[in-house]
């Protein structure tokens, strides 16, 4: 696997989706390593990943409540357990469950296996409120997909919070899990 600087220089067979995370990236003026791998989908294309990354690597939860009327984005490192008895005492929330496929796609734009930070982007309407586990703000670096599973990208973690989470106009809630 290969870390390289910044967006692919072929674009031909990528998703337009994962082609807005690039140009929105590069807006910013943010640096970023990518790597292309297949869909991450076993914990050895997992432990590759990371290996290439050298970043923290977040598990990216889609939640919502029972009554579906409150959508979150909970961004928390791999190797922690989500306890949804915690995290919803945390914030003040009925049971949390995990969100549909449908509201994913609606707010996010990305399906199941994609979900990551950078889908804030797309969500102009701010339906989802993002939670982040205080251990993710410890690394140098944050490790994410493009809105897609056959990439992951390099952020440096100060990057992510002071530039990008603020031009995607969400104020993230920091948890402890």
């Amino acid at each position: 696997m290969i870390l390289y600087n910044g967006r692919p220089e072929d674009t031909a067979n990528r998703l337009e989706k994962e082609i807005r995370v690039y140009d929105f990236l590069d807006g910013l003026g943010i640096e970023y390593k990518r790597a292309d791998h297949e869909a991450a989908m076993t914990m050895e294309v997992c432990e590759e990943i990371d290996r290439t990354l050298c970043a923290t690597i977040c598990k990216n939860l889609f939640l919502c409540n029972r009554q579906e009327t409150e959508f979150y984005l909970l961004m928390m490192p791999a190797d922690k357990k989500f306890k949804t008895k915690d995290l919803s005492a945390q914030i003040n929330s009925a049971r949390l469950s995990f969100g549909s496929e449908t509201y994913m796609e609606q707010f996010l734009d990305i399906t199941p296996g994609s979900v990551s930070v950078l889908g804030l982007m797309n969500d102009s309407g701010n339906k989802v409120k993002l939670l982040i586990d205080k251990d993710v703000l410890n690394g140098e670096y944050i490790g994410c997909h493009p809105c897609i599973n056959t990439s992951s990208l390099k952020i440096r973690t100060e990057d992510m919070m002071n530039t990008i989470i603020p031009a995607m106009h969400h104020e993230p809630q920091i948890v402890e899990l």
